[in-house]
């Protein structure tokens, strides 16, 4: 749990817009990223982002300042993004030719309790890891930081940090496979997928 943004989350709860603005700026270059390797077009992406940062102000209170606000983040990014490409599939009517995402299952915000469930199986399986592993998980794909910029900020080599990264996402695999229902695995298949 980085302490830094903890103290942000509390601020941002008391409706501290320095403390919005810290996140936004922190935070939204990495989940542009994770939103565009989903979505693949640069306007959808630029507007699920600014509804990313409109979810984090107006859900504020709800979040749990003791918990990672980049888990949070890539979750309510993902959710989003699976509900724009399912418009897009259905618009093109081929929805279950490209990915198999069945219509009537909900990954939306509106049901809380799918939110909950993948953000806090999200944070399990994260907490499973070695500290070291952990940290670069988090840095790598909730930070968006590339290898290199893992590299320098833990002064070890590139090749130290993929190799890290890809026994940590072979774990949390492992992980996710034997803890939950078939309808989570989609969530971690994109974040086991994201590449430097």
């Amino acid at each position: 749990m980085n302490t830094q943004d903890a103290e942000l989350v509390v601020l941002l709860q008391q409706g501290d817009v320095s403390a919005f603005d810290s996140l936004y700026w922190k935070y939204h270059q990495a989940v542009y990223r994770n939103i565009f390797k989903f979505v693949k077009e640069p306007i959808g992406t630029e507007d699920l982002l600014q509804e990313v940062f409109t979810k984090l102000w107006e859900k504020r209170k709800e979040i749990n300042a003791t918990q990672s606000v980049a888990g949070w983040l890539f979750v309510i990014s993902f959710n989003l993004s699976v509900d724009y490409v399912r418009r897009k599939l259905r618009e093109q009517t081929i929805h279950k030719e490209l990915y198999n995402i069945n219509p009537d299952e909900d990954f939306g915000l509106d049901n809380k309790n799918v939110y909950e469930e993948q953000y806090q199986l999200l944070e399990e399986a994260i907490a499973q890891l070695s500290p070291k592993k952990r940290k670069i998980v988090t840095m790598c794909k909730l930070e968006g930081k590339t290898y290199d910029e893992v590299a320098a900020e833990m002064q070890i080599s590139r090749n130290t940090v993929k190799e890290h990264l890809s026994i940590a996402m072979a774990r949390l695999n492992e992980y996710i496979q034997k803890n939950k229902e078939h309808k989570y695995i989609v969530l971690f298949l994109l974040f086991l997928n994201y590449h430097d």
